[in-house]
Formats: C-alpha cells, structure tokens, sequence
C-alpha cells in the first residue's frame, strides 16, 4: 500500500476535540522487522488538561504523564489494568496538555502479521478496543514518546483516497468523572467500532 508523509505537527497543535474528530479515517501504521501493519483509525476520544478531570494531566505534570505537556503530535503509551497498553496522540500547543486515545482501528494491510500477534475469532474482534489494537499491531511501552510527525516506525499519515463517513460523539467509556463531555467519536455504522450507542456529531 502507497502511504502518503506523517501528518505534520501543525495537525496536532489545535484544539484536542477538534483533531479528535479530524482523526478518524486517518491511518495508524506500525513498522517492524516483521513487517508492516496499517489500521484505519474508526475511534477515538479526546482528553483534556485541569478542564478534565478523567484526564491524566488533571492534577497536573508527573512523570507519567509528561508528553502530554510536551509537543504535540508524539506518542503517550501507558499500561493499564495491569493487562494493556493504550496508544494516545498528544496535542494542544507544547505546555498545554491534551491528547487523544485511539479506541479502535480497522486493520486495512498486514491483517496476517495483525492475526499472528493477537488471535481473535474474528477480524471485526482484533483491534475493536484500545488494548486490542496495540497488541495486534506490536504497539507497547518501547514506542512512548515518539514524534509521530518524524518517526518511521509508528507514525499517523492521510490515507491515499479520503472517504465520507458520518462523525457520531458520545460519552467516554470506562469513567466515572468528566463522563459527561461527549468526547468519544467514531464513525457511524463502521463495524470495527468497539461500541455503539451515541448521538450524531454538530461541530
């Protein structure tokens, strides 16, 4: 598959709701000696600073979480539940916190490199979730804090024909605070959306 340059910087360094929806339709491609592996981002949700409480930089800057106050347009990965990783994409300018967890792809090249990492009983299941999605495309804690506008190994590029598709928002999944900013997006009727259940999008 012909992929198109990483989105450059200046696509990160807006408003973290605003590139959320922007992102969808956008490819995640994951490089390794293994090969290539290209997923269509479907999902995703937005993340903000002390404006949201379900956010990590809510408290303010920690180790942890310091590239979401770095420039944006890098990589934040992080384990939870002691089980997954998450991928995330920073954004806002440098200093101002913000990014954006990609909930779901659809494996478009290196389905059989996909499979080989994480077997599922179905395509629609292999990287319909945020922890589904890193172990199929080989994504951990090795690839935080890449500049995904430069690297060539994990990076986030246009594919080479724009689609239309609809945008619908919802509320976040999986927290209790900031439940009710409806900052979770996802293309409508794609079926490699990890869940369904939300009101159509007006930007």
């Amino acid at each position: 598959m012909k992929l198109a340059a990483p989105l450059p910087r200046s696509f990160y360094e807006r408003n973290t709701v605003v590139v959320a929806r922007k992102l969808l339709g956008k490819l995640l491609v994951k490089r390794s000696d293994d090969g290539v592996i290209i997923g269509k981002i479907v999902e995703d949700e937005a993340y903000g600073g002390r404006d949201d409480p379900a956010s990590h930089a809510y408290r303010g800057e920690t180790p942890r979480n310091k590239v979401m106050f770095g420039k944006p347009g890098l990589s934040y990965i992080y384990f939870v539940y002691g089980n997954h990783y998450c991928i995330n994409a920073t954004t806002e300018r440098e200093g101002v916190p913000g990014a954006i967890l990609i909930r779901a792809v659809e494996i478009v090249d290196g389905l059989q490199l996909a499979r080989k990492n994480r077997p599922a009983k179905s395509v629609v299941e292999l990287a319909n979730g945020p922890g589904k999605l890193t172990k199929a495309l080989g994504i951990t804690k090795v690839h935080n804090e890449l500049d995904l506008t430069t690297s060539t190994g994990l990076f986030i590029c246009k594919p080479e024909r724009d689609a239309s598709f609809e945008v619908i928002a919802s509320k976040r999944i999986g927290i209790k605070a900031g439940s009710e900013k409806p900052w979770r997006f996802y293309m409508e009727g794609n079926k490699f959306v990890s869940r369904y259940g939300a009101k159509r999008d007006t930007p």
